[in-house]
């Protein structure tokens, strides 16, 4: 079965094609490399023995999308993950983040209900939950005011295709709410590898590490948590990427309950900034530089996961730890800078 992956030269789109491809699926990747390498392939190959295709196309572009499902008519699924994802940069420039994960989820769902079926698989964020009132977080929590445009683009992505799956009768999706995914696979081929400054927190660790960062912000230490940093759960890559392929393969065959489902895909515990920062200094033996700053806008206080439904459910449960997933970021860090 030929399936789809748009972001898939991404972190977690890189990550989850190994696995697809591991499970007997045949991949066709889209990325318009604004955000990731085209030498990625060479490390998915280097792991599955096998190359995916591949086209550079702007999912903003609706004639390139349209031109791509008439030369690839027999795709039966697509996993979503191109979007712009830093929280801090949607504040500051929101019609881009709008433009940029909106249009294309809209022309992409064109495209595939007019498909006689299509499964569909969406990355979605726990940054629709905004702050909970409670934690863990359940897939029942409400929905709240996002706190960035990033996380608005993520609940307006949940409606637009929830709204599709209620009048294509052959169309299924499933949205996967995930919270912090960090980590690179096991063979460092492939890892995160952000283009610019980082915006997100275990890149810049892994890079302040290297030396590439003076320093590391670690914004706030005034948060109601236990040691005043910001709370989150962080999940390896790899156990996100088999969530992917389980999902997808309970479209497929026809497990779901209903035509649109919601999980939750985390650890369940959480770990403060400071707590990361510690375990990455152990698996690692790097002493970290790292100042206290100011709060960032639209950070949340505390975020995990109750991962009850996607145990249940979907069959599926995160395996490796946090001190697995930073062990795995410093060592791909490592060989991308060539440090012995």
């Amino acid at each position: 079965m030929k399936v789809l992956v748009t972001g898939g030269l991404g972190f977690i789109g890189s990550h989850t094609v190994v696995e697809l491809q591991n499970a007997g699926y045949e991949v066709v990747i889209i990325d318009d490399l604004s955000n990731a390498s085209e030498a990625v392939l060479d490390g998915i190959e280097a792991i599955t023995g096998k190359k995916p295709d591949f086209e550079k196309l702007d999912l903003r572009d609706k004639n390139a999308v349209s031109a791509f499902f008439k030369k690839y008519a027999d795709v039966v699924g697509a996993i979503h993950f191109a979007a712009s994802k830093a929280v801090g940069e949607s504040v500051h420039k929101p019609l881009l983040y709008y433009e940029n994960n909106l249009s294309s989820l809209v022309y992409l769902l064109q495209e595939l209900t007019a498909k006689d079926f299509a499964n569909f698989i969406f990355s979605s964020s726990c940054t629709v939950y905004g702050q909970a009132d409670e934690l863990p977080i359940t897939e029942n929590a409400p929905v709240k005011p996002a706190e960035s445009p990033y996380g608005n683009t993520k609940q307006i992505g949940e409606e637009i295709i929830r709204d599709t799956t209620k009048v294509y009768d052959k169309f299924k999706a499933i949205a996967l709410r995930y919270f912090n995914p960090i980590g690179a696979h096991p063979s460092v081929e492939i890892g995160e590898l952000p283009l610019g400054v980082p915006q997100n927190l275990v890149p810049f660790i892994t890079q302040t590490a290297a030396g590439l960062r003076d320093q590391l912000s670690v914004f706030g230490n005034d948060y109601p948590t236990a040691d005043g940093t910001c709370v989150r759960d962080y999940i390896h890559v790899v156990d996100l990427a088999k969530a992917h392929v389980m999902a997808l393969t309970r479209l497929v065959e026809a497990k779901n309950k209903t035509n649109y489902e919601v999980f939750n895909l985390g650890t369940g515990t959480g770990s403060s900034v400071l707590e990361v920062i510690e375990t990455f200094e152990e698996v690692s033996g790097q002493k970290l530089n790292y100042k206290i700053v100011d709060r960032r806008e639209g950070d949340v206080v505390a975020a995990y996961a109750d991962t009850d439904k996607a145990n249940n459910e979907l069959g599926w449960k995160s395996q490796l730890s946090l001190a697995d997933a930073l062990k795995s970021a410093w060592d791909w860090e490592k060989k991308v800078r060539g440090i012995e």
